[in-house]
């Protein structure tokens, strides 16, 4: 893994569960990892449920949108997760693949969405803990 890790999140909208889990990961470990989100079917726009929950915990993911998953992308990051929705990236070797079993907010709530995105905090601060702690290099 490079000086500065990638993590690339993939679902298959890229509205919802990569979107709160790229903010997650940069509001978290900062400019300690780099961070890409994508879906195989992006949406028109992020979930506004995923939007509103975000924006509870101060992180704005308003601006953001979706993304087309490429092969660069998966060539281009370390660790490539896959958000629980039946998507599956490129496989190349030396990368390290995650599969995070996540309930879907697609039409949800923001009270649905609400433990979906702290769940996602949660999985985000055991991947920082292990590719990027705060002492690394120091």
């Amino acid at each position: 893994m490079a000086d500065k890790p990638s993590v690339l999140f993939v679902c298959v909208h890229n509205a919802g569960r990569s979107q709160m889990a790229a903010a997650w990961l940069a509001h978290l470990a900062g400019d300690r990892v780099e961070v890409r989100s994508a879906g195989s079917s992006p949406g028109d726009r992020v979930n506004p449920a995923a939007v509103e929950a975000m924006a509870e915990v101060g992180i704005d993911i308003s601006g953001q949108t979706p993304t087309i998953l490429t092969v660069d992308a998966v060539r281009e990051s370390d660790v490539c997760v896959t958000m629980g929705c039946g998507d599956s990236c490129p496989v190349f070797p030396g990368k390290r693949y995650l599969d995070w079993t996540l309930d879907d907010p697609a039409g949800q709530g923001v009270e649905a969405v609400r433990p979906i995105r702290d769940e996602i905090k949660t999985l985000v601060e055991g991947l920082i803990a292990e590719i990027a702690p705060e002492n690394r290099g120091r």
